[in-house]
């Protein structure tokens, strides 16, 4: 009998503007993506955010999106990305619901993904991600073994793709046939850092043991 082929997925956060060139390079590679949007804090243009040592941060424009990502998953990040478990009730409501929706609406298709804004949620945040119609929700505490999660509203990921042991992580994921990595693109801030998420993506997609997958396939329709 054939060894198992392991489903490697992968989602990033935020909409910035150096997505552009990570899609870029996963289209290369043939990589699939999820990105995970804040429907609520794009202008129609590029716009200057924060930094993150000392690398500027720019959101992308809605004029932007549809060629950024044409080709991938958009997930929902919230409206604004707050600390959902510390909002009242019917602004968290907003925050989940009016962010899927507006995503859903402009890139007409379904948003079946959510991933906690700073990895924060409690109960009644995880049932309002439910009630929204979300398939799951990605947290941002690493795990061996991710799949299948205990609760689909807390799908923890495998690891974060700067992790010293993001290697390891993966060979321990081919115990469950599932390997589940996240990050930032803003994280990426040096040329050599760019340069070894190719090679990692490359690395991934050569392996003949794993292929990549969409992480709503993981889980059925809701």
């Amino acid at each position: 009998m054939a060894d198992a082929i392991m489903t490697v997925v992968q989602c990033w956060d935020d909409g910035v503007t150096t997505d552009a060139r990570l899609a870029d390079i996963l289209r290369r590679h043939g990589a699939r993506a999820t990105f995970n949007l804040n429907a609520g804090l794009y202008n129609q243009s590029r716009r200057f955010d924060w930094n993150c040592q000392g690398t500027e941060v720019w959101r992308l424009g809605w004029e932007d999106m549809r060629s950024v990502y044409e080709g991938f998953t958009i997930g929902n990040h919230s409206l604004t990305h707050p600390l959902l478990d510390q909002k009242p009730i019917k602004a968290a409501m907003r925050e989940i619901f009016e962010g899927r929706e507006r995503l859903q609406q402009f890139f007409a298709q379904a948003v079946r993904g959510f991933a906690y804004p700073f990895g924060a949620h409690n109960e009644a945040v995880r049932n309002l991600v439910r009630e929204a119609g979300h398939a799951y929700a990605r947290t941002s505490h690493s795990i061996d073994i991710p799949y299948p999660p205990a609760d689909v509203m807390t799908f923890d990921p495998c690891t974060h793709f700067l992790a010293p042991d993001f290697w390891s992580r993966y060979e321990k994921a081919k115990g469950c046939g599932v390997f589940y990595f996240w990050g930032h693109s803003y994280e990426m801030i040096t040329e050599e850092m760019w340069r070894s998420f190719d090679a990692m993506i490359e690395r991934i997609g050569a392996d003949p043991a794993t292929r990549w997958g969409e992480i709503g396939d993981l889980f059925a329709a809701p």
